[in-house]
Formats: structure tokens, sequence, C-alpha cells
């Protein structure tokens, strides 16, 4: 296997758990205690129920993708499901989908590095404030966001020789994270403040929603559903690694198994340490976990284990913006984005720097706002997820209905099992796209207001436009797709 492959599916790994595993603690204690509450149900059936779906999914995106690995891939499989007639829409639409949402994700991951920072100041009792609705505590958080944003993507510009080790030492932070908390933390809160019963985590459940109790379970799968998210990764950078039809798509299936199950034991033991729930409601650190770390490692240790969280995600950023970068070059290279030309120009080492350059720039500006208020940037954030949700659905729409008999000679193929499985990952993620677009407090205010539907709209008429604007002989050369119909007719 060749470097960029090892590289690859490294990165697969990375960005899932580590995604996953501080996502989930920020959903269960942080960022809002009446989510912790409401996120409480995940253990018992969402987060199973979610795994299981998700499999099917990467499944029939890997089936895809081994069919056709090439550098943008969801865009470009978005492309040809869409068939003849309506290829050109699919792309155009998922291609803003997929680079809005790979960006966003870049740029809520160093706000994510910035949090953990930034709670020390509550640890140590500093005289500065961390409530986010004061413009002080906003200004020096995005300050902190940038800076780390900076260090993070300034990575993607050096030599790509150098990916491999810094993909080695990411992964090896990630172990020992991992590691440290499956064994260092239970140890330090069974010599603190004990641990939670069995009830508390495998049969308690709270509703502070106002949904009716159904409608509250549903709602839980808006933080699996927002975590499971984007394990089609690997495609984006298969133009880069040797003898892609094959592992490519096994790094989109077993990124996807290994967020899972690495996930699963580490929610519960979250849940098992926890501390009671006044103890919960009463942090104020802007990410609560590194107060819980205080409580149970001491000053010393939980400095530790914060140092290693923000190294973790400093590296994570630096990995997603390999796999932004590619896909925001390929969908510039086929003409989608506005001056496409610049963007996908590469450098002498066949490095994409344009489109680092245009990631860094987006990235920076979505943290700009930070500044207006607390709610504009976690509305943006939250939105993210939507995108990439609602493109599998698009693709497996278009495998199952326009163009059944695509992708039937992959080297990774599911067999008889594809075309059940397209149906079933299709109505998963339209349903998890409901839930994503759904109030999550009831009754439904101004403060409480779901933005997503209107930032996805607004991104999806920047897709028709483009759409409607760029001449159809400037996108898709034909040596692309015209490659793959003519194989694809020599085969028949």
């Amino acid at each position: 296997m060749s470097s960029r492959s090892l590289l690859r599916r490294r990165h697969s790994y990375n960005f899932y758990h580590r995604g996953w595993c501080w996502r989930t603690s920020r959903l269960l204690v942080g960022g809002g205690h009446s989510k912790a509450k409401h996120s409480l149900t995940i253990h018992r059936s969402s987060y199973v129920i979610t795994c299981v779906f998700v499999f099917i999914t990467a499944a029939v995106l890997a089936e895809v993708c081994s069919a056709l690995p090439a550098a943008g891939s969801i865009y470009f499989w978005a492309a040809e499901s869409g068939g003849r007639r309506y290829g050109r829409l699919f792309g155009f639409i998922v291609a803003w989908w997929s680079t809005t949402a790979w960006t966003t994700f870049v740029a809520s991951n160093c706000q994510a590095a910035a949090n953990f920072l930034l709670s020390e100041i509550t640890v140590f009792g500093l005289n500065f404030p961390t409530d986010p609705t004061d413009i002080r505590f906003r200004a020096v958080q995005w300050i902190v966001s940038e800076a780390i944003l900076f260090l993070a993507i300034g990575m993607n510009y050096m030599d790509p020789k150098t990916y491999k080790t810094i993909f080695r030492v990411a992964v090896g932070i990630i172990l020992l994270d991992f590691v440290l908390n499956m064994v260092w933390l239970p140890i330090a809160v069974s010599r603190s403040y004990g641990f939670q019963d069995a009830k508390y985590v495998f049969t308690q459940t709270f509703n502070e929603t106002g949904a009716p109790p159904v409608w509250n379970w549903m709602l839980s799968f808006y933080v699996t559903a927002g975590i499971l998210v984007g394990f089609e990764a690997s495609g984006h950078i298969s133009e880069e690694t040797q003898n892609a039809s094959v592992v490519a798509a096994r790094g989109i299936w077993w990124s996807a198994v290994a967020s899972a199950l690495i996930g699963f034991p580490l929610v519960i033991l979250f849940l098992f340490c926890l501390p009671n729930l006044d103890t919960l409601y009463s942090l104020g650190a802007p990410q609560p976990f590194v107060e819980i770390y205080a409580l149970t490692l001491g000053q010393g240790g939980h400095v530790f284990m914060n140092v290693i969280c923000i190294i973790g995600l400093i590296f994570n950023t630096t990995v997603a913006g390999v796999a932004s970068s590619r896909l925001i070059w390929a969908v510039a290279r086929d003409g989608v984005l506005p001056f496409s030309g610049w963007i996908s120009q590469v450098s002498a080492k066949k490095e994409p720097r344009n489109a680092i350059i245009v990631m860094h720039v987006v990235a920076s500006l979505l943290l700009c706002t930070i500044l207006a208020s607390p709610v504009a940037f976690t509305s943006l954030v939250s939105a993210a997820g939507v995108p990439t949700i609602t493109a599998y659905a698009l693709i497996a729409f278009g495998r199952f209905f326009l163009t059944p008999r695509k992708f039937q000679h992959s080297p990774w193929s599911l067999g008889k099992w594809s075309r059940p499985f397209t149906f079933i990952a299709l109505v998963w993620n339209l349903y998890l796209a409901a839930v994503l677009f759904s109030p999550l407090y009831f009754p439904v205010t101004g403060s409480t207001f779901n933005y997503s539907p209107v930032i996805f709209a607004a991104i999806t008429l920047f897709g028709l436009l483009t759409y409607w604007l760029t001449p159809e002989e400037q996108w898709l050369p034909a040596a692309r797709l015209g490659k793959v119909h003519q194989l694809e007719a020599e085969y028949e």
C-alpha cells in the first residue's frame, strides 16, 4: 500500500474518532445544558439504530466510490447518479452542499479547540468573562480560533511528503487520548465524586424540549446525525491513492465502522463518569468537559488532558483541510465555483495551493461571525451536517430511480444487496434531514428557531444560480464522465 493510501485511511480514522469523542462530550455536557438532558437517550436506541443505517449508507457510497474514484468524490458521484438528464443539476447542487459542509467543519473545529483552551479561565478562576453573550469573551474566542485555524491549515501548505508524519502523529495523539479516557478518567472518577448508576445510564431519560415523547426521542437523532457523517472523506483524495477503486472504497466503509465501534464505549463511559445533574448544570466553562477533568484529575492532570485534546483537534483540522481542499479543487476544476480557473491551479508539486487558500479564507470569514452574536456562528455550524446528509440522500435517489443500472461493475460491489441498500440509505438520510430541520425546543420563538432550513436554502440557491449561469460546455470535461460512459459501453 502506498504512503498516500495509508495517509487516507488514517485520515478517515482520525477524522471520525476524534470528531465523535469531542462532539459527543460537548453535546452531552456542554453547548447548552438542556441539550445534555435531551441527548441522554442517545446511548439506548438512537445511537445503535444510527450505526446500523450508517453502515448501510457507507456501503452504498463505497460501491459508488469503487466505480468512480475521483477527487471531489461525493459531488462527482451525484453527477453520475443523476444520469445524462439530471447529472449536471445534481452535480452543481451537491458541489455547493459538500464544499460548504467541509469548510464549515474546519471552522467549527477551530472554535471547539479555542473553547477547550479558554475553559481554563473558569477552572483557574481568572477575572475574565466566559459568557458568550459578552463581546469581550467573543472577541478573545475569535482571536484564538483564528490563530488555531492559521496553525492547523498552515500545515496544509507544507511539502506533501510531510503529510505521512503529520498523520502518524495525529493517530498517536488520538490513541493516547482514547486510552487515557478509557483508563485514567474512570480511575479518577472513582476516587472523586463516583460513578452514575446503571439506571441513570441505561434507562433514565429527560424531556426538556417541550416536544411530545415520540418527537423528543426522534430529536435524539439530531446528535448522532451530526456526528456519524462525512465518512466519504477518503474519496476526496482517491486520485492520489494507488488502487483507489478498492482502497478508497474500503476506507469509506471502515471509517464508518471504526467511528461507530469506538464511539459507543466512549458514550457509555462518559455517561457513567458524569457528575450529578446539579453539579453538571453549575459548570460554566465554554467547554464544561474541561471542568469535569479538573474535578476528577486535579489541576495538573486536567491540564495534561486538555493539551492532548487541543493538539488532537488541531491535527484533526489539518487532515480535514486536506480533504476539504481537494474537494474544492475538484469542484473548481469542473467550472462550478466562481473564479474556478484560478482556484483549480496547482503548484509545481501538484498541490492545490489556491484551493487551500480559498478554504482558509472562507473558514476565517465564518469564524468572524463569532463577533456578531453567540447565535450566528452556532447556527452556521449546526447547519453544516445538513448538506452532507441531503447529498447522501440525493445520490441514493439518483441511483435507485434514475440510474439503477450504473455502478454494477465496481471492484468493491454489494452484489444483490446494492439496490435494497440504496433504497434504505435514501429513506434513512431523508429522515435524518427532517430531524436536522426540526425545531429543537417548543414552543418555537425567535430565539429557539432552527435556522438550518434557511441556511440550507441559501446554499442550494447558490448551487442553482451557478447551474443556470455556467455554460454547459464549461462543466465536466468530456475526458472525465465521457471516459466513464465509454468504459461502461465497452463492458456491456
